[in-house]
């Protein structure tokens, strides 16, 4: 008895704790909505924070809550806005699907270099000395923050220059947050014309300082037919809302600062047309 004793107490005791726990679980469940994990499952799991929630689980519940649209994930697209919408018993509306592009052409091969840089590897440790090794203050550094930020494996650098993989970009615009140069920018799929450079310079420092950038000679704007092209700053700037893909302004520019993108793919054969 002396030994069975403290066994029944013990067992007692477990009995009215388990019993207790059993019933707080109920009087205080938190009701989840099942929408959540209906829309947890067609969600791409990428957990990417794309859609400006921290990740896929808190996108479902902000979708639910009212909080964040049905066509909110980039990386999704127009599949997932529209799987969602209905098990939100909505329509989605319309998807315009973004890629990611580097608003600079200065390669190792076309623009010049101030100095040699053999410091860390990081874009912005560069760019803090003396605006990066790169004679245009505006262009690309080259360290690749944003190939590392990318978790697609979407951007590559190429000849000292970050080059997007359109084919493998979602839009998740974590490159556009790593560029400490702001160079990346989300443009719609459908834009196939990009100026592809950013520097504010003139046309004369530009000149000596890259041999494809956009020395604001404005002959794009005067041909275009859209009025899509403005210039901004010595830079020439193409509005996607307006423009028509009509390549007219490449075939007037003198550095071909302009280049075709043919569904997301750079093509600077046509640009050169």
């Amino acid at each position: 008895m002396q030994i069975l004793l403290p066994v029944f107490i013990i067992g007692g005791l477990g009995l009215i704790f388990g019993f207790g726990l059993a019933y707080a679980s109920k009087k205080f469940e938190v009701k989840v909505d099942e929408r959540v994990s209906l829309i947890r499952d067609v969600l791409p799991g990428a957990n990417c924070a794309a859609c400006g929630q921290t990740g896929c689980d808190a996108f479902a519940e902000a979708v639910v809550a009212g909080v964040a649209e049905v066509n909110g994930c980039p990386v999704g697209g127009a599949a997932v806005a529209e799987k969602v919408a209905n098990i939100m018993g909505k329509s989605a509306e319309k998807f315009e699907a973004k890629v990611a592009r580097v608003m600079c052409g200065g390669s190792s091969k076309t623009c010049r270099s101030k100095y040699s840089y053999s410091g860390i590897e990081d874009c912005a440790a560069a760019a803090s000395l003396y605006g990066g090794p790169s004679s245009c203050t505006y262009g690309c550094v080259g360290m690749g923050n944003c190939v590392r930020a990318c978790p697609f494996g979407a951007i590559v650098i190429e000849d000292g220059l970050a080059k997007v993989i359109a084919t493998k970009c979602t839009g998740c615009t974590k490159c556009v947050a790593a560029c400490p140069k702001k160079i990346i920018e989300m443009v719609p799929v459908t834009s196939e014309y990009t100026v592809r450079c950013s520097s504010f310079d003139s046309g004369k420092v530009v000149r000596q300082n890259c041999d494809v950038g956009c020395i604001g000679c404005g002959r794009c704007a005067k041909v275009c037919p859209h009025n899509a092209i403005k210039m901004e700053n010595n830079l020439a700037k193409i509005n996607p809302a307006l423009c028509q893909n009509c390549g007219e302004c490449a075939k007037v520019c003198p550095t071909k600062a302009i280049e075709l993108f043919l569904c997301g793919t750079l093509n600077k054969e046509s640009a050169a047309v």
